[in-house]
Formats: C-alpha cells, structure tokens, sequence
C-alpha cells in the first residue's frame, strides 16, 4: 500500500465509483473519486503523499448517493442517479495550480439531455460519451457528441435492448472482420420482467451493439445466460477476443462464489459464455478493467483482485495478486469494501481502489513481467 485516504479526508460520508486523469502538462496524476456528496478531486503524483484538491458539489441531493465520471482530455464528466442531476462537466486544468486546504470546484458546464444516469462511459478515440441506465432510451444508449467538450450534443439514442447497467465502446480492431474500424458498444444488460410483490425476474444479458452511425444504431447481438442475479459490468481484452464480465447478484442470490464470465467475442454476431471462472473468495464481484495482460477486478468485500488473462482461451484466469481492503469477511454483501478500481495512471506501478467505507487505496501491484 502506498497509502491509504479515508472518507473524512476526502469529505465524503460512501465512496463509490472512481476514474482517473493524467496532466498531460506536467505528467501529475489525478484520482476523480465519487460519494454522496459529490466528485472529489485527489492530486496523486507521489503516491506516498497524495493531496486532496477539491470537491465538486453534487447537482442535486436527493435519494441515490453514487455517482460515476469519465475524462475525455482534460474534462471530467460526472452522472448520478439522482433526478434532475444531468452531467456535470468540469475542466480539470483549472485544478492544478490550487493548493493548501481543499477547495469547493465549480462546474465549468452542464448537459440536461437527461436527468438522472447510472453510469457514463467515454470513447476517447470518437469524442462520445455514452450514458446508460438514463431516464431517456429506455434506460440504453443516450449518446453525446463531446467535440466542443463544454458544449456537449446529443447525437442519438438505441433503446432496442431495454436498459444497460454498463458499456465499453470502441473502434473495433478485433477477429471479426465484418466490423473491423467500425465504433461497437459491448453493454451489460439487466431487464427487471418483475419484482415486489411477484418474483424478481431479470432478464441477464450482454448486448453488443454498432453506434457508427449515431442516427441509426443496429443491434448485433443480445444474448442471455442463465443465473439468478444482475448483469453489471465487464471489459474487453485488448485484442477484442474476449469480454470480462461481471454479474452483481449471483454471489449473494446462488452463493457461488465470485465469478467472471470469459465472453467469446471473436464474432460480434454471435458471442458465447467460453468459462464461467469461480474463483477463491465468495465476494460480490462489481468492476473490473483490463490493462495489458491482468484484468484489476474490485470486488466488493475481498478488495482488489488481479488476474492474469493470457490464458483466458482456455478459460483460466489465475489470480496473481491482490489487496483485500476489508478484511472483516468475504461475505457476499454490500457493507463495505471496494466498490472500482482504476490501473491506467502514468507512473508505473500505481493501481487506485476506492472503498465504500475507508476511501481511496493507492497500491502497488507485484506483478510479473
């Protein structure tokens, strides 16, 4: 553990999704944490000593306390559940010259295209961001054009695969070579057919989708696999063969023990489950990054997980490292632990985690060559 930054030092009362941002001036690292109260910005470029900037209010304060952001250069985009909240835009140029005490941030922009989102991801390549679980779509695909990165568009919406907890869009280069260059969103898809007071049904499946053409996306697959749980979030390898997938719910609903689904996405048309890997602790698995050869899984009360994908083929994925921020238990719960993770800072060898209940982890994994 380089260090360790709990909620208080943050200002928050939950932690939850995290992402984070390199100074493309100087090479300074930045971690964007969320919580209830709002986005906080942490200065990171000694891991040792990490410096707590600001924290940028919530929009709106309302029931739901989570939040997720994206970067796309030097913006940070922030979405919450909460009604009314839109995405927050916020330029984090403007952060790097503050110092002393922690400061409240404004926001530079706003987008009301929606009110409220689960989550926000951003294709760096395109300049779109895609927001999914929003109140427009039918909770699928809102899709913003970011070329004026404080003016933000909408650009199109695809609502044929019911709602998307999650998504990865790319400039496919993968094994399909009917796709090859085109922009593919690869979505976690979770339908609730009914609840309280019938059965809760959820209709668990993955949805890949082409968003080339903005105005007129086409849905190339959507194909379900039989558990009892929620479909969350996952993320391809880097050569697009393969989608590591994560269901929230089976761990606490089957009591399997933590799984990721190896996805075989040679062809976009047809993906199959290649291994459902259980692997040695019985946690709730949540997000989960590939960078190079490991896939950086958070997973809830057994902390950060990492491991290594150059045998997922053959449906293997070894775990080779880890950092278990809440060692109380490995109970399939939500009482606490790490909720994501983020392994794509410049510095080498610094891994963030942020922990429901005890805030920001900076690790450094020991990991092979």
């Amino acid at each position: 553990m380089w260090s360790q930054v709990t909620p208080d030092e943050l200002g928050l009362t939950f932690v939850n999704d995290m992402w984070g941002w390199t100074d493309p001036a100087t090479g300074d690292d930045y971690a964007l944490v969320g919580g209830g109260e709002g986005l906080v910005v942490v200065d990171i470029s000694d891991p040792k000593r990490p410096d707590v900037i600001g924290i940028l209010p919530t929009k709106t304060m309302g029931s739901f306390f989570w939040r997720d952001v994206k970067v796309l250069g030097n913006y940070a985009y922030v979405v919450s559940e909460d009604p009314g909240h839109g995405m927050q835009i916020l330029d984090l140029s403007t952060v790097t010259d503050i110092t002393g005490d922690p400061v409240t941030l404004a926001e530079t922009a706003h987008y009301d295209g929606f009110g409220s989102a689960h989550n926000v991801f951003i294709n760096t390549d395109t300049a779109y961001a895609y927001a999914v679980g929003t109140d427009t779509c039918d909770g699928g695909l809102h899709m913003v054009d970011l070329s004026d990165p404080t003016n933000p568009t909408e650009a199109g919406c695809f609502s044929d695969h019911a709602y998307f907890h999650d998504t990865q869009c790319v400039i496919y280069e993968g094994p399909d070579a009917d796709y090859q260059g085109r922009e593919i969103c690869f979505n976690s898809a979770a339908e609730v057919l009914s609840s309280f007071p019938d059965p809760l049904i959820i209709d668990n499946t993955l949805s890949i989708v082409d968003v080339t053409d903005k105005s007129n996306p086409v849905g190339l697959a959507r194909v379900g696999y039989e558990v009892d749980g929620y479909s969350h979030q996952g993320w391809l390898s880097p050569d697009q063969q393969y989608f590591f997938h994560n269901d929230e719910l089976e761990e606490l609903f089957e009591g399997t023990p933590t799984i990721t689904r190896i996805w075989d996405v040679t062809d976009l048309d047809n993906p199959f489950v290649l291994e459902e890997v259980e692997h040695d602790n019985t946690s709730i698995g949540h997000n989960a990054y590939t960078e190079g050869r490991y896939l950086h899984a958070a997973n809830y009360t057994s902390g950060l997980r990492i491991y290594k994908t150059t045998r997922a083929g053959a449906g293997l994925l070894p775990e080779v490292a880890y950092f278990d921020v809440y060692p109380e238990n490995d109970n399939p719960s939500f009482e606490g632990g790490a909720w994501s993770t983020y392994p794509y800072f410049s510095k080498p060898n610094v891994v963030a985690v942020s922990s429901m209940d005890r805030g920001l982890f900076l690790l450094k994994p020991r990991l092979g060559r």
